[in-house]
């Protein structure tokens, strides 16, 4: 006879239930990464090479062993072409990868307000219809002016390790150059104005979202050019231009920490809009918001970066992270067809550090 469910019973038949739940899930966690269960996605960069129709195994392999199985890269001359995409999409398949994100460029006119604009638009919308064809989820882009990546310079870190730092006093009395000239804040602001509302509503209907990396630099003016997103009233202002998922940001906690600014507190206010399409995870140190900070190891800077992973997860944000801006260190200096593009920067070794740090993160917010 079965026993009467009293109070008791109740609650020990719960308990075993929520128990052998948790077990099931236990059981299901080896071999999976942080994120395969629901939410973020833990991702890398890596090389498109369009011209051999994808990357090639050694490089998909790398990305696969440190249990990564979400990419992001650079896309093609636009227009884009959906066939182009599905076969750098098939090609990544093949070897365990997802892409889901794909950075677009390449429309100077587009940035400036020069004649030919709308041709290089019309461009954009072809490709973001492309990308929605062959169920590419995020598209990103940049809108400098200029990028003032001639103000950073090499610090070391612990053991010698390389970190990249930036110093605007060195370079804050650099001349415009020739081909960009020199932009107020405003002409920015009307310049991508224009962008969005002709581009954003491609984006909507082809269900895909789009995300604009922040000024990197944040400086005061680069090259005597102002930054639309080189502080958080920017980035506030650029979400309201045109009122939709598909107008985002790439929400960086170590550049909202440049700008001097809470990186939880902005993750809440654009998390809590649905306005992160893409995220990258770093670290730093700052001596003078904006204009001197260096980028150091994940674990020794001043973001919080476990309580930013707890909002993300709080938030249930899906998409991509993307644990950039990897420390030089001795083992990428001793392979140079691994070198980083900035200096003090490292490659896969450090990327593997990054990558460890970011899932230990994860996987304990996640409380797993």
């Amino acid at each position: 006879m079965n026993a009467p469910l009293s109070r008791r019973n109740l609650i020990k038949t719960v308990g075993a239930t929520a128990l052998l739940t948790q077990l099931k899930r236990s059981a299901a966690a080896p071999g999976q990464i942080a994120g395969a269960l629901g939410g973020p996605r833990i991702c890398l960069e890596i090389r498109a090479n369009f011209a051999a129709g994808g990357p090639d195994e050694e490089s998909m392999r790398r990305v696969r062993q440190l249990g990564v199985e979400h990419v992001l890269t650079g896309g093609p001359p636009i227009p884009w072409d959906e066939k182009q995409l599905r076969t750098l999409m098939d090609r990544l398949k093949s070897g365990g990868l997802t892409l889901g994100n794909l950075m677009i460029g390449e429309f100077p006119n587009t940035l400036y307000g020069r004649p030919g604009r709308d041709e290089e638009i019309d461009k954009v919308r072809q490709s973001i219809r492309a990308a929605g064809a062959a169920g590419l989820p995020v598209v990103e882009y940049n809108f400098y002016a200029h990028r003032l990546v001639e103000g950073y310079c090499e610090e070391k870190g612990r053991a010698g390790a390389g970190l990249t730092a930036f110093d605007y006093d060195r370079v804050k009395n650099l001349p415009p150059l020739p081909t960009e000239g020199a932009h107020s804040l405003e002409e920015m602001w009307g310049n991508i104005t224009y962008f969005l509302k002709a581009v954003v509503p491609v984006a909507e209907e082809s269900g895909v979202r789009l995300a604009l990396h922040p000024n990197d630099p944040p400086a005061p003016l680069s090259r005597g050019s102002e930054q639309i997103m080189g502080s958080l009233a920017g980035w506030k202002r650029l979400i309201e231009i045109v009122p939709s998922k598909s107008n985002g940001i790439t929400f960086d906690c170590g550049v909202t920490k440049e700008l001097g600014e809470d990186p939880v507190e902005v993750c809440r206010y654009f998390g809590s809009r649905d306005r992160i399409n893409h995220v990258h995870f770093r670290n730093v140190r700052v001596e003078r918001p904006r204009e001197k900070y260096t980028e150091v190891f994940l674990d020794e800077g001043e973001v919080d970066m476990f309580g930013v992973m707890k909002e993300l997860v709080r938030q249930k944000y899906p998409r991509l992270i993307f644990p950039e801006h990897p420390r030089g260190l001795d083992a990428d200096r001793d392979a140079p067809s691994l070198k980083s593009g900035y200096p003090g920067g490292g490659a896969y070794t450090g990327y593997a550090f990054n990558v460890g740090y970011t899932r230990a993160m994860l996987q304990a917010a996640q409380g797993r």
